[in-house]
């Protein structure tokens, strides 16, 4: 069997547009004092919070380029949010279309950049002297929420 026989990307084009949104949130486990240095501003490469926020939107937009099958969309809105939980840092992003179909993969996808481009920030505080990360973990990406709305609803 040939692979042009098994993949295919989904006609999506007799569904309506519709009004949706997806969340996501992931976790990275970082030592105490890499998030101290990260809170204090003391991160060699510069601003984590920054940098993910932009890794996290750049990465939405991109987002057909790297899951093969996920169609192009028009994106109306990206929110990113990160707060620390202990010994975690918290990405959460949210993703608005209106379109044919969802928003889940942008989100996996914005989350997913977001933490790596933490972890690449901060991974000279997290290695160990055999330069290993036997701490350092991204964990528990998900979707959180999905809406769909319809334009104009019939009453």
């Amino acid at each position: 069997m040939r692979v042009s026989e098994v993949v295919r990307m989904v006609d999506i084009g007799h569904k309506p547009d519709v009004v949706r949104s997806a969340r996501a949130v992931g976790y990275i486990r970082l030592r105490k004092e890499t998030i101290e240095r990260i809170l204090r501003g003391e991160v060699e490469k510069g601003n984590v919070w920054s940098v993910a926020h932009l890794a996290a939107i750049m990465a939405v937009k991109k987002t057909p380029e790297i899951v093969p099958l996920c169609h192009p969309i028009p994106i109306t809105g990206i929110d990113v949010n990160m707060e620390v939980e202990g010994n975690r840092i918290r990405v959460e992003v949210e993703v608005r279309s209106v379109g044919k179909t969802g928003v889940e993969m942008e989100a996996l996808t914005g989350v997913s950049a977001a933490l790596l481009a933490i972890w690449d920030m901060v991974k000279a505080y997290e290695k160990d002297v055999a330069g290993q990360y036997p701490y350092t973990a991204i964990e528990e990406i998900r979707v959180v929420s999905k809406i769909k709305e319809e334009i104009n609803p019939r009453r």
